[in-house]
């Protein structure tokens, strides 16, 4: 299966072309996925149009070995675990090329933030170092290395001092910041600062929350987060990170919840009360996702978030779905 073309997708006609190639390719070697499909009675080689694809319930990787057949021999490159509390099942995502990986979210920072060289990444994401076989922390190692700057590093939640006069003196110098939290702690961050950030600073310096209060907090509205946000960090939006275990892409938003997505994903609105009808814009339901780079396990998943999608591409996370398992990187309701 060819690989290389996957991150040079610009149009529709190319995106489409290249899911329904992906598709036969994961319905003949994806075991599971091959199973589901014939349960559903469905003959792949009638799929001619991307709306006939079959989405895989983001639930089988909790139990099920998401892989397609060609890679099981190259199953212990690495295995990514969604964090979750003790007790919950997590999800399990076999990664047998984490080249693809790597090309994903460098390419996707750089459509959204461009060069990393350009910042210096913080990082604080406390509840994730418990789980050191999250994709999220694999991806922020990765970056924070490549901006080549000596602050960019994981801060520790004890540490929120030592971030705090990390992000004034960055400021101070007229630099370049992302901060990188969960939300949480990004909130448990504010209460140590009583002044805006960039009060009298000349610097610059984007906050992407990456979701989920995990318990550790009382949920609020991400209107209400990202003003309380906004306020203490002197700063007219908010920024998001959205990405899950289970794929290898990440949409991410610069203001207001409006998430985009890279040119090799795509996210669509299915019913929540029929699987396979699909939802117009505008209209509210739970997300499936086309992530092309996610051809060597499953490249569509029906997830338990719910949002909405718009006419330019653009799509809203509004919660989750009744009795689905909170999931650390889910966002808030």
């Amino acid at each position: 299966m060819n690989h290389s073309d996957i991150f040079s997708i610009t149009t529709k006609k190319d995106f489409e072309k290249k899911a329904l190639e992906i598709f036969q390719f994961q319905a003949a070697n994806n075991l599971v996925y091959k199973n589901y499909i014939r349960q559903l009675g469905i003959a792949p080689e009638k799929v001619k149009e991307v709306n006939q694809i079959p989405f895989l319930p983001i639930e089988f990787f909790k139990t099920q070995k998401v892989v397609c057949k060609s890679q099981i021999s190259n199953l212990k490159s690495q295995i990514f675990l969604s964090s979750g509390t003790t007790g919950m099942e997590r999800s399990k995502h076999f990664v047998s090329d984490l080249s693809l990986y790597e090309k994903s979210f460098r390419k996707c920072f750089d459509i959204f933030y461009g060069d990393t060289k350009q910042y210096s990444i913080l990082s604080f994401l406390p509840s994730y170092y418990e789980n050191k076989s999250s994709s999220l922390l694999f991806m922020m190692n990765d970056l924070m290395k490549s901006s080549r700057k000596k602050e960019s590093r994981f801060y520790k939640k004890q540490e929120q001092e030592k971030l705090l006069i990390t992000l004034k003196n960055l400021l101070s110098e007229k630099k370049k910041i992302i901060l990188f939290g969960v939300s949480y702690a990004l909130l448990d961050l504010t209460e140590k600062t009583s002044l805006s950030l960039r009060r009298g600073m000349k610097g610059e310096v984007f906050i992407i929350e990456t979701g989920g209060m995990k318990g550790r907090r009382e949920e609020i509205t991400r209107e209400e987060l990202h003003k309380t946000l906004s306020k203490k960090f002197g700063v007219k939006k908010i920024h998001s990170e959205y990405g899950m275990t289970e794929l290898l892409s990440q949409a991410y938003s610069k203001g207001d919840g409006i998430f985009q997505c890279p040119p090799w994903m795509k996210v669509f609105v299915r019913d929540a009360n029929d699987p396979f009808s699909f939802l117009p814009h505008g209209q509210t339901g739970a997300l499936n996702i086309i992530d092309l780079a996610n051809i060597n396990s499953c490249s569509f998943i029906a997830t338990q978030d719910v949002g909405r999608t718009h006419k330019d591409g653009s799509f809203e996370v509004l919660g989750r779905m009744d009795n689905s398992d909170l999931r650390g990187c889910n966002l808030l309701v």
